[in-house]
């Protein structure tokens, strides 16, 4: 099964490595673009991003995810699944593209409250 992984913070790499340890194949990992940061304002690159480099991974970092180049590197691999964890609202033909679908981790207790009145010490 080919999976394209997509995920920016640290909250995400134990997903990622769980599926990478498990012998899953990464088809590539998507993750935000490097940004400024610190003192000096380097580039810095994100947790998902680190990992995936040190462990041989492709990884796509588009600015924007409708994108004509992103959306044809995406077409190209050919992902069964795509894994989301901690990332950006994904644009309906991104999600689409596998034929599997797409799975979304979402750590918020937000959605579960979503519609409902607020009460004090549900939170």
């Amino acid at each position: 099964m080919r999976i394209v992984f997509m995920g920016t913070p640290e909250f995400a790499v134990p997903s990622l490595s769980i599926l990478h340890q498990n012998g899953y194949e990464i088809a590539a990992v998507v993750t935000a673009p490097d940004k400024p940061a610190g003192r000096g304002y380097h580039l810095q690159a994100s947790p998902i991003k680190r990992y995936a480099q040190a462990h041989g991974l492709m990884v796509l970092q588009p600015e924007k995810l409708r994108d004509a180049t992103f959306l044809a590197q995406l077409r190209d691999l050919a992902a069964d699944l795509q894994v989301v964890v901690a990332f950006r609202m994904l644009p309906s033909l991104v999600f689409s593209m596998p034929r599997l679908g797409c799975i979304n981790l979402h750590a918020s207790l937000l959605p579960q409250y979503r519609g409902q009145p607020y009460q004090l010490g549900d939170y």
